[in-house]
Parts: C-alpha cells; sequence; structure tokens
C-alpha cells in the first residue's frame, strides 16, 4: 500500500501562495498545507480555508512553525534566545540563516522554554481563527534538530495535536542517474545526507509521546527545482507506506518580491506540476492513495 500526503508550505505567506494552495487542491493533488501564524496573509488564508474546507472536509491545515526567517509572536522580552543576535533585543526579528540557526541549536544556546512558549503562541493563532490544527512542520524544517523537536512537541501535545511532519527519508526520491544529470541537486543531497544523524532521535522522541507521522518526505530533495519530469521519477519510485510530499506552490507576484525567499518562479511551476492531469495519471498508475493527516 502506497499513501501519499501532499503538503503545501507558507500557506499565509502572501495571498498569492494562498490562492494557489486553494487552487492545487481544488484542480489538483493538493491534500494538506501548513499555515505560518506570523505570516502578512493569514487573514487571508484563514478565510479561504475556510472556504476550501466547506467542500474538501478532510483538507488538513496544520502550523509551519517559524522559528527562524521571520517575526515572532510574543514580545523579544520573552524569546531572546531566539532572535537575530545583531537586533540586540530591539524587535522580534528571528535569526535569518540556517545555519546560524543550527549553530545555536547544537550548541545550547537557544532557551527550550522559549521555542515551547513562542510555538504554543504561534498554535493558539490558528486555533484561536477557528481552525483544527491537524499537524505541524518547521519553516524550513528545523524541527529536525532533537533541540528543537522536544519542546516543539510539548508544546503541541498540550495543544492536542497529535501529528509532526517526518523531514527525514527512508530512500532515495531520485535514481543514481537522474541524479547525475542534475548537478545542482548534489549540494542539497549531502546536506539532508548529512542531517540524517538526527532521524532515529526524531522517531523515538515522537514515538515517545505517542505523536503520528509519515514514514518519510519526498519532495525535499527538489525543493525550487521540481518539474514534471522529477515529479514523476518521485512517483514511479515511491515504496510503500505513507509518505509526504512537500512542495511549495505560489504566485510570482508583487507581494512575494517583498518577501524574502529563494523560492519564486519556482512556485508557479510547482503549481503547474501538482494541478496537471499528468500528475494524477502516475499517482494512479501506481497505485497511490492521496491523503491528509486527517488519515494517519
Amino acid at each position: 500500500m502506497r499513501r501519499l500526503i501532499v503538503n503545501a508550505d507558507d500557506l499565509g505567506m502572501t495571498a498569492g501562495i494562498n490562492r494557489a494552495i486553494v487552487e492545487g487542491a481544488e484542480q489538483g493533488i493538493i491534500t494538506s498545507a501548513t499555515l505560518m501564524a506570523t505570516s502578512k496573509a493569514f487573514d487571508d488564508a484563514v478565510r479561504v480555508v475556510n472556504s476550501l474546507q466547506a467542500h474538501q472536509s478532510k483538507f488538513g491545515v496544520g502550523c509551519h512553525v517559524t522559528l527562524l526567517d521571520g517575526e515572532t509572536i510574543l514580545p523579544p522580552q520573552h524569546v531572546r534566545s531566539l532572535l537575530d543576535p545583531s537586533e540586540d533585543g530591539r524587535s522580534a526579528q528571528l535569526r535569518a540563516s540556517l545555519n546560524a540557526f543550527t549553530r545555536s541549536a547544537l550548541t545550547g544556546k537557544l532557551n527550550p522554554e522559549e521555542i515551547e512558549a513562542e510555538a504554543d503562541a504561534q498554535f493558539g493563532r490558528i486555533q484561536a481563527a477557528g481552525l483544527e490544527v491537524s499537524h505541524f512542520d518547521c519553516h524550513k524544517h528545523a524541527h529536525m534538530l532533537p533541540a528543537v523537536l522536544q519542546p516543539l512537541l510539548r508544546a503541541a501535545k498540550a495543544r492536542g495535536i497529535r501529528a509532526v511532519r517526518n523531514p527525514f527519508s527512508k530512500f532515495l526520491p531520485l535514481p543514481l542517474d537522474r541524479l547525475l544529470h542534475r548537478p545542482n541537486l548534489w549540494t542539497r543531497l549531502a546536506q539532508m545526507s548529512a542531517l540524517n544523524i538526527f532521524a532515529a532521535s526524531f522517531r523515538r522522541e515522537v514515538e515517545k509521546l505517542g505523536f503520528r507521522t509519515p514514514d518519510g518526505s519526498a519532495g525535499v530533495l527538489v525543493t525550487g527545482e521540481l518539474d514534471q519530469d522529477l515529479f514523476l521519477c518521485i512517483v514511479e519510485h515511491l515504496p510503500e507506506g505513507t509518505w509526504e510530499f512537500v512542495c511549495h506552490p505560489g504566485y510570482n507576484d508583487a507581494d512575494l518580491n517583498q518577501v524574502r525567499t529563494r523560492l519564486r518562479q519556482s512556485r508557479v511551476e510547482e503549481l503547474a506540476v501538482l494541478t496537471s492531469p499528468e500528475a494524477k495519471h502516475a499517482l494512479q498508475r501506481r497505485g497511490v492513495e492521496l491523503i491528509s493527516y486527517h488519515d494517519l
């Protein structure tokens, strides 16, 4: 049996991304999304999700917990260890760099109580808007780090959230011959392979607290590079089990120009793949059942 959650990250980042995710759910294969509680288009995201869930009740909406490259909900004095040191505590601006965040996490510079409190505030804002939070993940997959995962799980459990993305992969999503012809994926593959050292501890912590999680993720490797050929290849090599395909559809518009992100035109190209007849046919041909986090 092969089951697949197709989750769109960055819901709420811009109205164009919100619109693309809804189109991907109504016309394509997207079954789930994660909402950024601190995002500029949060209210618009809540509105479009309510409309979508009126006729797609199983569409899952999780929290895309933002602990870097954004701002906090809590005031700066309550989350000082999470903030960009160059701001000197004057604003709620988080570290922008994943490398800097990872160094801080691995050297014990992030206060777990502050992580838990900020996550609780983000979960709470989504729930206060009337949405059921089906699961959570982290912006830039920060929850793969043990020092970050543990307080996040505590915060989620306290809020009644019992599912989380598994950002790791037990399988190579593309055959070696395809990877050899895609040198722009080599660096990302090396980074993902190095971070797999945290996979076992992730599984232990998740199971210890009784959380549900897929067997792993697909799509992380090809973020920013996804095209029809890569998607069809990933589906063709999807093993038995329950997996999550991580995607970032959107529109490259004026609002996106105001956001710090490396993913711009690639969002438009991802939306085209995710709404294509070929994507649906490939899943049917492979016998892949589309589900959301509600079905875990």
